[in-house]
């Protein structure tokens, strides 16, 4: 028995931030000290390194768990299923709901009840929890389903990617630049034929790599340094990424049986352009293969990095035909792939 997407939908915010938007914004070292380099240049070579020429950003009113039920609707819609049926809600985030104005995370209760909540549900064995694990927390959740319907505990689960990054950056740290708000969001059921989830791999490495993305506070010292923003070792996690994700998307294929010549697209976390082609290059040659043209769908040129958020997102944009010359037939295989804090891998083989 494989499971599989019966539903897919995703939120969008609206409010789209081009890179001149940070024209005005004072970029500062890890120390406090100015850059050498003037704002216009700093940005041209972030543009140049991570592809993102936009990205877009909740309005002021709306918090996480509001997008991920915008997200969880159009999942449900898309499926044509009865919520009530539903077994389990997995919502994945890192920093939960986070007010405008504020720098404080709100999980009490979690983001996944609240969710329910607003989805008016009532069957109280709809269980719902939240899923901490980095950016590939909607994979992750998506491998959760798969063991909770495998089991037998759950014939239904709605599992939820949902992020709101604009609030817990630091304004003089370049790196905020990368990170964006969104939802994404999946009903995942058993699947009586061959499509679905076919193979699976994933893991963490916590020993010297779990503070590669951790929470500090602003470069600039003459803010509240008690105040704390997201913050990353940018090199660290790179390096990282590539020696590692290649590896355990190859043991998870070599798991499905299925050849790298029948894969049609590649679906990776929307990190940073040069960093997710160089993975799946070296994917490629560790079958002595080069990678194909077309393989890797992207959309973080104009979304950004959303985390969770940015895997369902782009699934539901491949298969709704709203990514330019990239589509998906029935029968596809597909890898799906994420790196995040943590630090956590995971990947998944998936037939359309």
């Amino acid at each position: 028995m494989n499971i599989k997407i019966t539903g897919i939908g995703s939120y969008i915010p609206e409010i789209k931030v081009a890179n001149t938007d940070f024209d005005q914004h004072v970029f500062l070292n890890e120390d406090g000290t100015p850059f050498g380099h003037a704002t216009e240049i700093v940005i041209g070579k972030f543009k140049n390194i991570t592809g993102i020429e936009e990205r877009r950003y909740v309005n002021e009113d709306l918090v996480t768990s509001n997008i991920a039920f915008f997200a969880a609707e159009k999942a449900i819609q898309n499926a044509n299923i009865d919520r009530e049926t539903l077994d389990y809600i997995i919502v994945a985030h890192n920093f939960g709901d986070v007010k405008f104005g504020t720098n404080q995370s709100n999980m009490l209760p979690s983001l996944a009840s609240k969710v329910k909540h607003k989805l008016q549900i009532k069957n109280p064995n709809c269980v719902a929890f939240d899923m901490l694990f980095g950016c590939p927390g909607w994979i992750q959740g998506v491998l959760q389903a798969n063991a909770f319907i495998k089991s037998g505990m759950a014939k239904r689960c709605l599992v939820i990617g949902a992020e709101t990054l604009s609030r817990v950056v630091d304004a003089h740290d370049r790196d905020s630049m990368i990170y964006a708000d969104g939802a994404g969001a999946s009903v995942l059921e058993a699947s009586d034929d061959e499509t679905g989830l076919i193979a699976f791999e994933n893991a963490t490495y916590s020993l010297d790599e779990s503070e590669y993305l951790f929470y500090g506070p602003s470069y600039n010292k003459n803010l509240n340094q008690d105040i704390n923003y997201i913050k990353m070792h940018g090199r660290k996690i790179y390096e990282f990424a590539l020696n590692n994700v290649p590896l355990a998307m190859k043991s998870c294929l070599d798991k499905s049986g299925i050849a790298i010549d029948n894969v049609k697209k590649v679906l990776i976390h929307q990190a940073n352009e040069k960093m997710d082609e160089a993975i799946v290059q070296r994917f490629y040659k560790l079958y002595d293969k080069t990678m194909p043209k077309g393989i890797m769908p992207m959309s973080i040129a104009h979304l950004g990095n959303s985390s969770v958020a940015t895997i369902p997102t782009l699934f539901d944009l491949l298969t709704s035909g709203k990514i330019e010359n990239q589509d998906l037939h029935k029968g596809d295989i597909v890898i799906f792939a994420s790196v995040g804090a943590g630090m956590n891998i995971n990947a998944f083989v998936y037939r359309y």
